[in-house]
């Protein structure tokens, strides 16, 4: 059935990180239901809104490293999770 996929270990791992991180997120949200902020985004967010923003900066800087330097993946890697974590923090 998903023969035309080229399923590698870590695809696969970031799937199931993401599906991990959703339901994680969706048993905080039951747990403590989301209140809106506003930080440096200068835009009302809540937790979930943060996450999506923090998720996208970290493509956007994945991408952007990619194709500007060929310097270690393991410091692009740990600049876009530190871009998520700011945004998740104050954002």
């Amino acid at each position: 059935m998903f023969e035309w996929m080229v399923w590698t270990l870590p695809t696969a791992l970031v799937f199931v990180g993401l599906a991990l991180l959703l339901a994680g997120m969706a048993v905080w949200a039951r747990i403590s239901p989301p209140v809106a902020r506003r930080g440096f985004l200068r835009i009302e967010t809540d937790r979930g809104d943060r996450l999506y923003i923090g998720l996208i900066s970290a493509a956007v800087v994945l991408t952007v490293w990619i194709a500007v330097t060929d310097l270690s993946m393991w410091l692009a890697l740990a600049c876009a999770l530190l871009t998520a974590l700011v945004i998740g923090r104050w954002g």
